[in-house]
């Protein structure tokens, strides 16, 4: 950890957050979910020590008099779940389809690359949106807030696992000539034995960093549509939410309703790439000094 400071200062950093995120109900005493915890009477409270503030609201409170740290520790425990599964879902589906594709070549191989080049072809943010926008369109706009967390997830991981996919393939195209994987072959092992068995344990390296990255990226994908308001329902708190609900009052002088959340946020995906970062020069002979 001497040799990479910043690393180290991020891992404290991440790992202060996510325990936050996880314990939330346990440090605060407000739930942001029972409306019997807050007053509208309450509302646009500045942080404790402001002139105005309440000591009981650290942080402040939002426009509907909510606790604002209870409202943030919810909010990162929904975009960090989000934002992890998320980038799980991506993996295992562009792995999968680089693990074939690589091994087995042919129309497959063609078939991969030219879905890539379509993906490619949109930003991911907003392929996000149309998406989002055709499945709302489809099952409607009453749909409840499984359905909505499940076309999120699902808008999310059909534009995220592009990379996964053509860095798993390009790697497997290289494995399949190997002389362990040809001695595999000759004893009679199958295809999928020799891909799951050999293959996909020797192209995992790059995936994991890849994972890392991406993770960040997710938390702020799904923060970026819930501002938009096509991520999670408006009246569920995650960081996008409440950065959306504090941006309409930051001219009006209320600047810690949005100022908190995205602090939040931008040391969460700050510290995930860096780590990111670090795991890259880890697994990495070449990038090592």
């Amino acid at each position: 950890m001497r040799e990479a400071p910043f690393a180290a200062a991020a891992f404290v950093v991440l790992a202060v957050l996510l325990g936050s995120a996880a314990f939330g109900p346990m440090l605060s005493p407000f739930d942001p979910y029972d409306p019997t915890t807050y007053d509208i009477v309450d509302a646009n409270f500045p942080p404790s020590w402001i002139d105005g503030g309440d000591p009981a609201h650290m942080l402040g409170t939002d426009d509907q008099g909510r606790d604002l740290l209870a409202l943030i520790l919810s909010g990162m425990r929904l975009s960090f779940l989000i934002g992890f599964a998320a980038a799980i879902l991506s993996m295992v589906l562009g792995v999968g389809a680089g693990l074939v594709a690589g091994y087995r070549g042919g129309w497959a191989d063609a078939l991969l690359m030219r879905l890539c080049d379509v993906a490619l072809t949109f930003p991911a943010l907003l392929a996000a949106l149309l998406f989002d926008g055709v499945m709302r369109a489809v099952v409607g706009e009453g749909a409840g807030t499984t359905t909505t967390y499940v076309v999120l997830l699902a808008a999310m991981t059909l534009t995220g696992w592009v990379p996964y996919a053509r860095t798993v393939r390009a790697l497997a195209k290289q494995k399949r000539g190997e002389d362990y994987v040809s001695a595999a072959r000759m004893m009679g092992e199958g295809a999928a034995t020799v891909m799951i068995r050999h293959v996909l344990p020797n192209v995992m390296g790059p995936v994991w960093v890849l994972l890392a990255m991406n993770v960040g990226g997710a938390v702020m994908t799904e923060a970026t549509l819930s501002f938009l308001g096509v991520g999670v329902p408006p009246t569920t708190p995650s960081l996008g939410t409440l950065i959306r609900i504090g941006s309409d009052y930051v001219l009006s002088g209320e600047w810690w309703i949005a100022f908190f959340p995205g602090s939040v946020l931008a040391l969460s995906v700050l510290s995930v790439n860096i780590l990111g970062d670090r795991l890259r020069d880890a697994l990495n002979p070449m990038l090592r000094r």
